[in-house]
């Protein structure tokens, strides 16, 4: 059993006194028990389960940090589901932590209705939660917009962090490393881990990165693994920390010869990326860093940074990513569930979310699935003078480690790259 699945049944174990009694659904617009029987629901068609939805609500979990993604679904979102579906939205912003932890409760207590309709998540989290048996399905193929806009056979599809997929979650948006830099500070950018070390060096605490385990800043490790060792090897790699700590020493090498250049010289670290963020618009950094390609526009859109910033990519590529929508095994209204999630996969849905000023998530629909009118709805789109063509960002794109590893990864950096007191 994997670290992080251990602590979180340990901690469900401890809040028991979390799960609450699941009364009166109908005032909550709940659609009743017999309707959403795992067996029936499977067998009906989308129409039937669109019937069954109309008039219910569906409550939405997963990170609620960011303000732009958190009016897209307040608003777009829900008023367009309102209208067009009659579904109400509730967004409930919870940690996927708190969500795991919850489900892994109630799975263990037999709950059969919980409160979770939908749930945002992927990679190690999704890996967690299907290996527990947390999530229904498979329900891809019964939504039509599925069927239609997406590439099924896609490995950004078909795989989570390597992890196969099988129909128990459905693509939300798509991810793509980036680095973002002032231009007025940086006239060349690096091109690989090498170049990164020599600019760091001629400008000391000018760089840093978050501290891991955040996201962001375990993301900007794997891709240093991957420009000095490769990926390859790594996607078919069994998650054994003798054999993964091996892998990566020549990089957790380069990164303890790197650590004396950053900010504060790598005797301490941001605690997540939203604070690299502020520390770069401070200008106490000249580079951070996003999986969100578009978001550097976005932030010039709303004067949070210079109107001289940009990003790039290494030339051996950054890891890219799908994130997905889930339902829960125990989804009080999964009719509901689906018809969202179908939703949300429209040309429309997708479109209105990779604008930058809206949010600027990268769309999940294949191209050559798109009609010439649905085509010139995307390339209509102004991302905004930082952004990287789409072009651009697919030639520099690499794959996900597997799901597993990553926490082994985490592990070993936290052991030995950090400074003293940390």
């Amino acid at each position: 059993m994997n670290r992080k699945v251990l602590l979180l049944i340990l901690s469900g174990l401890l809040i028991f006194n979390l799960v609450g009694c699941n009364t009166n659904k109908a005032e909550q617009g709940v659609v009743e028990q017999e309707q959403v029987n795992e067996g029936n629901i499977l067998d009906k068609d989308f129409e039937e389960l669109l019937e069954a939805a109309r008039g219910t609500t569906v409550t939405f979990y997963g990170w609620g940090g960011s303000q732009q993604t958190n009016s897209w679904i307040d608003g777009y979102l829900s008023e367009n589901v309102k209208k067009d579906y009659d579904i109400t939205v509730k967004r409930v912003g919870m940690n996927i932590d708190e969500i795991l932890n919850s489900l892994l409760n109630e799975k263990q207590l037999n709950v059969e209705n919980g409160n979770i309709d939908v749930v945002w998540i992927n990679g190690e989290n999704f890996f967690t939660a299907k290996k527990n048996n947390l999530l229904f399905g498979p329900f891809t193929d019964k939504l039509p917009n599925f069927n239609q806009y997406i590439d099924k056979d896609s490995p950004d599809v078909k795989y989570d962090f390597g992890y196969p997929v099988e129909g128990y979650e459905a693509p939300y948006g798509k991810a793509q490393m980036v680095m973002v830099y002032d231009s007025e500070k940086i006239d060349k950018t690096p091109v690989d881990h090498k170049e990164l070390l020599e600019w760091a060096k001629k400008n000391p605490g000018k760089f840093t990165y978050p501290a891991l385990p955040d996201f962001t800043g375990s993301a900007f490790v794997r891709n240093i693994i991957c420009d000095i060792v490769g990926y390859e090897q790594f996607m078919n790699m069994e998650a054994d920390e003798e054999t993964v700590r091996k892998a990566i020493e020549p990089a957790i090498e380069y990164l303890k010869e790197l650590k004396p250049y950053l900010w504060k010289e790598g005797k301490t670290y941001p605690g997540d990326a939203p604070l690299l963020d502020n520390m770069y618009a401070d200008g106490e950094v000249w580079m951070t860093m996003t999986y969100n390609p578009n978001a550097a526009s976005g932030k010039i859109a709303t004067g949070e940074y210079k109107d001289s910033t940009r990003t790039f990519v290494f030339d051996k590529g950054t890891i890219g990513n799908t994130h997905f929508l889930a339902i829960p095994f125990n989804a009080p209204n999964k009719p509901g569930a689906m018809a969202l999630i179908n939703y949300i996969l429209n040309v429309e849905s997708q479109a209105t979310k990779y604008e930058p000023a809206t949010w600027g998530d990268l769309p999940v629909l294949d191209n050559d699935k798109l009609s010439q009118e649905e085509k010139v709805r995307f390339e209509s789109i102004e991302l905004g003078i930082a952004t990287l063509p789409q072009d651009i960002l697919l030639e520099h794109r690499i794959p996900e480690m597997p799901a597993d590893l990553v926490p082994i990864i985490e592990k070993v950096w936290i052991e030995e790259i950090p400074g003293e007191g940390e």
